[in-house]
């Protein structure tokens, strides 16, 4: 009788202990998340800035191994490769994305690659950068912090490495900068727009009505205010959430059940600062994802996303690594492979992966073998 008593004790001591936690984590988790984060932490110098935009240099790891989140370990490459890589991220996402947790940090591996590392951060675009399109990023900022990263490192030609619109821009760039670009890893890079799933049926139908009222009005995307069709952060966040609501439901359902549990708290928090904190999509920019991207599918059909019409994806030659998430919704391995059409790359390697669009760039899964992929073909050319 006493030992039932004593054990009956015991558990409520530790359901109440369970509950005190769960409290306490709920509390941080709503009022002090940013002390959850984990993500950011990989030491980098800002090596140059132009208004929003900025360019970052990640100097080499001082530990001669580090610990990835599958619990292995990697040796710190003694030797550095000869080309430098460069990350071009997507706009409205942060960048965080690259830098998560430092047992799952991109820029942290492939620094231990060996790679001279750089990133270009877009940062967040104002209200007076409404003017800003596609190929103000393409043609005109992205060329810009590569010269910085060849006065940096002393290197004429670099390798990019391109997730989502980054990979698009990367695509973009090396048809118009030809030989100065080494190699380019593209992961879930959008190119046909109406050879995407069930969104690339929308874009169809939305061409197709938006056809009868340019024929009709003259009414397009290019002719309203730039401001009027700026994506505020927010409304990114929400839309892109939206392509998968169960996993987000799933998400927060999984935060209460584990709310006793320090690191899962930590780690939702860290998830949900990347997820929550997506930035604004200038109003140019979303000009020409309708008119150009959306109605006219310029990119399947192998031209460039620009006013300009003197350059085309044939322009392309650089090695080419084509990644695609295997449950990716956003891009389909159909929508980005179309590149092949129109490339004049003769060395082009594809893999799809298992992995939605953003899981193929920075989940557990991603780092065995998406990030592996990269660095193991990145390396064979160098």
């Amino acid at each position: 009788m006493t030992s039932s008593i004593a054990a009956g004790r015991d558990f409520l001591g530790r359901q109440f202990e369970r509950n005190k936690a769960r409290l306490g984590h709920a509390r941080q988790h709503l009022f002090d998340r940013d002390a959850l984060v984990q993500a950011g932490q990989t030491p980098y110098e800002m090596i140059h800035r132009d208004g929003p935009v900025s360019l970052r240099y990640y100097p080499p790891l001082t530990d001669s191994e580090i610990e990835l989140a599958d619990g292995s370990v990697l040796p710190v490459a003694k030797t550095v490769q000869r080309t430098p890589l460069v990350i071009v991220p997507p706009l409205a996402v942060n960048m965080l994305v690259y830098d998560l947790f430092p047992e799952r940090s991109l820029v942290r591996y492939l620094r231990a690659r060996g790679f001279e590392l750089y990133l270009v951060d877009w940062g967040t675009p104002t209200r007076a950068q409404d003017r800003l399109d596609l190929s103000s990023y393409f043609a005109d900022l992205l060329p810009e912090a590569l010269e910085r990263v060849r006065a940096h490192s002393g290197k004429r030609k670099l390798s990019l490495h391109g997730w989502s619109f980054g990979g698009l821009f990367s695509l973009c760039h090396a048809a118009i900068a030809g030989a100065d670009i080494a190699n380019l890893v593209l992961v879930g890079a959008p190119v046909d727009y109406h050879d995407n799933g069930v969104l690339g049926e929308r874009y169809k139908t939305l061409s197709r009505h938006a056809g009868w009222v340019r024929r009709y009005t003259g009414l397009t995307a290019h002719r309203l205010p730039a401001a009027l069709l700026r994506s505020p952060g927010r409304l990114n966040a929400l839309v892109f959430k939206l392509t998968s609501p169960m996993t987000a439901v799933k998400s927060y359902a999984s935060l209460v059940a584990n709310l006793h549990d320090e690191h899962y708290v930590s780690s939702h928090a860290t998830n949900a600062a990347f997820l929550d904190g997506m930035v604004a999509y200038p109003g140019g920019v979303v000009q020409d994802f309708i008119d150009y991207l959306w109605i006219d599918n310029v990119l399947g059909q192998g031209k460039l996303p620009m006013k300009r019409a003197d350059a085309d994806l044939s322009g392309v030659a650089a090695p080419i690594l084509n990644i695609t998430g295997r449950h990716d919704v956003i891009v389909t391995t159909a929508c980005s492979q179309a590149m092949l059409r129109h490339v004049s790359s003769r060395d082009v390697t594809c893999r799809t992966l298992k992995g939605g669009h953003v899981g193929i760039v920075s989940s557990e899964t991603a780092m065995t073998e998406t990030w592996r992929e990269i660095a193991d073909w990145l390396i064979a050319r160098d």
